[in-house]
């Protein structure tokens, strides 16, 4: 398949973009910044892999920008948009600007989906199981944040335009995925507190939650691109992982560590009693054992030895 591209720079988005490519598409990635040189840390790293393994990688290119619609229209065919890409500009803020924020993750998109349908390509949206309504879970799915918001209301508009255009818009919900590359939340901080010999503390270890391997889902993504561009119906999946409680999820992780790094990774599990966000929020659809060579020990042993190679870095 011919793919555009948007949010490779993120951590799913390095992996998916590397996945496809993987899977023998061609892949052109568009970047929001002016070049290689603009980004910095664990994201220049991103930026570098999925460059490596796109056709080709276009900068200074958000979506929606004159260049972005001059690439879409440079080529006579698509068989799809991936637009992965999404404004998280202090996503975890109270005063998270939602309607902003759709502004930029759907900007001209009739223009887009038009040029799309000339070219008989179809849409792949990412979607988040933080939306509302997305998944499954506990208190009637509410939108987490303003920033689940601003993911279900830019899905609305691209899906309601995408039909005005005859073009199927599908749906790829990814729950929490964690791995290699991955931005400095949950277990990255779990990892910190192990390497240094420290207690690693969870302050929310009754939240249900749907942790994945990011190879995991990558795979999952790569398969899915491929069903998306052979329908014409707008298709939705909500892949899961491991779904479980964040302190068995710990534990999980810490077991998976102390065979591979020798760490003690010692746990101390809070009693939790409150609870602001829902208790359960988890995706739909096992994808262990559907994607073909993915190995769950192996995908451990990878991320043992990229935390190994990152505390190296830092001891230095």
């Amino acid at each position: 398949m011919r793919i555009l591209f948007t949010g490779g720079s993120s951590f799913t988005g390095m992996w998916f973009v590397e996945a496809l490519a993987a899977a023998g598409h061609q892949v052109v990635a568009t970047m929001t910044r002016d070049g290689p040189g603009a980004y910095e840390g664990v994201r220049a790293e991103r930026v570098a892999r999925a460059s490596e393994a796109a056709a080709e990688t276009v900068y200074d290119c958000p979506l929606g920008s004159d260049r972005f619609l001059d690439v879409l229209r440079a080529s006579s065919s698509w068989d799809l948009l991936s637009h992965h890409a999404a404004d998280v500009t202090n996503y975890r803020s109270p005063d998270f600007d939602a309607l902003s924020a759709l502004g930029n993750n759907a900007r001209r998109a009739r223009e887009i989906l038009a040029d799309l349908a000339e070219r008989g390509g179809q849409m792949l949206l990412t979607g988040s199981v933080f939306e509302g309504g997305e998944g499954a879970g506990s208190d009637d799915l509410p939108h987490f944040s303003r920033y689940g918001l601003s993911k279900a209301l830019s899905a609305e508009v691209w899906q309601f335009e995408a039909a005005q255009q005859h073009v199927g818009a599908s749906k790829f919900v990814i729950p929490n995925p964690f791995g290699p590359y991955e931005e400095p939340r949950f277990t990255a901080y779990l990892m910190r507190c192990w390497f240094k010999d420290e207690v690693a503390g969870v302050k929310t270890p009754e939240y249900v939650r749907d942790n994945i391997h990011v190879s995991l889902l990558a795979g999952a993504y790569a398969q899915f691109a491929q069903i998306v561009s052979e329908s014409e119906d707008a298709l939705h999946i909500s892949p899961s992982g491991y779904v479980e409680s964040q302190g068995r999820f710990a534990e999980r992780l810490a077991a998976a560590m102390r065979a591979r790094l020798g760490l003690a990774c010692g746990l101390d599990l809070a009693v939790q009693t409150e609870f602001e966000e829902p208790r359960v929020r988890i995706g739909t659809e096992p994808v262990a054992g559907l994607v073909p060579g993915w190995s769950e020990s192996d995908a451990w042993d990878e991320f043992a030895a990229y935390y190994a190679r990152m505390n190296e870095a830092v001891s230095k």
